[in-house]
């Protein structure tokens, strides 16, 4: 079973479960693609918290991933399937015929044991990377370019897949986790396959102190605050807020348009994906 859950033995165990990670064949990672990672707390450069709520938490070391997949027409066999803390799904060791070792992220149902392959002349099977020319229209795919050998973009966590809808014009169109539907240009790549650890979302953490092993610090609420510290403080009483939604720096925090309304890209974009909160449109 993926998800565990817990007997109710204390407040912190009640409502809480883990991933047992079943789909995970190594305990240890390779050492050779292992990097340290400096913890920021949030901050940029010049010591300016830059991103709310982030400190502490667990030591980690970057595991260096494979998105390019630029090693074509050699067979590489999957040696390991692997835990990385620094992303939702699981990663995949290769070892290609040469010797070289390199991670990927692992799709849903790849072994250990199996060959992939890389090229514009694969066979369409789970874990190989080819152009979106070479992929039969609605096939799913995962790791997807953005631009020809800039190494893939969208579609990277947990269960996350997109559609090959159709293909014209050296353009392919997708239709991506979000509902988006895009055009991305047919020579950039894609690996074939649903990303695994599915499961990830149906854990629920359970208590606060599991979040701050994730280095995720406490979150207060703006309305809670003086009017001086956010744009929704201050007010007599438990007030609502009176406006909008927003972030300490005023900006839309539910909903509200963010997206540059003169963005070269805009014309790639076929449909815009759905407002989950609101069912609506989001432009």
């Amino acid at each position: 079973m993926p998800v565990k859950v817990y007997k109710r033995t204390s407040a912190g165990r009640r409502n809480s479960s883990v991933n047992t990670h079943d789909a995970v064949t190594a305990k240890r990672p390779h050492k050779a693609l292992l990097r340290p990672l400096k913890k920021t707390g949030g901050r940029n450069n010049q010591g300016v918290i830059t991103a709310r709520h982030r400190g502490g938490g667990n030591k980690r070391q970057y595991r260096l991933i494979d998105f390019k997949r630029n090693k074509d027409d050699q067979a590489a066999r999957v040696l390991t399937i692997e835990y990385d803390p620094n992303r939702s799904c699981h990663i995949a060791l290769l070892e290609y015929a040469d010797g070289e070792k390199r991670y990927i992220l692992a799709p849903l149902g790849l072994a250990v044991g199996e060959d992939v392959f890389s090229g514009e002349k694969v066979e369409p099977r789970v874990g190989n990377c080819m152009p979106l020319a070479s992929i039969p229209t609605g096939m799913e795919v995962h790791n997807v370019e953005m631009r020809p050998g800039q190494g893939g973009k969208m579609v990277r966590s947990a269960g996350g897949v997109a559609r090959l809808a159709a293909r014209d014009a050296g353009k392919a169109q997708l239709v991506l986790p979000s509902g988006e539907s895009r055009l991305v240009n047919a020579k950039c790549r894609a690996t074939i396959g649903q990303l695994g650890n599915v499961e990830h979302q149906g854990v629920r953490i359970g208590k606060a102190g599991r979040k701050r092993h994730m280095g995720r610090r406490p979150h207060v609420r703006g309305s809670a605050m003086n009017p001086v510290a956010h744009p929704m403080g201050g007010g007599e009483g438990r007030r609502a807020g009176g406006r909008d939604p927003v972030s300490p720096t005023g900006k839309l925090a539910k909903g509200g348009k963010t997206r540059k309304r003169r963005k070269a890209s805009n014309k790639l974009i076929l449909r815009r994906r759905r407002n989950v909160r609101h069912g609506q449109l989001v432009l």
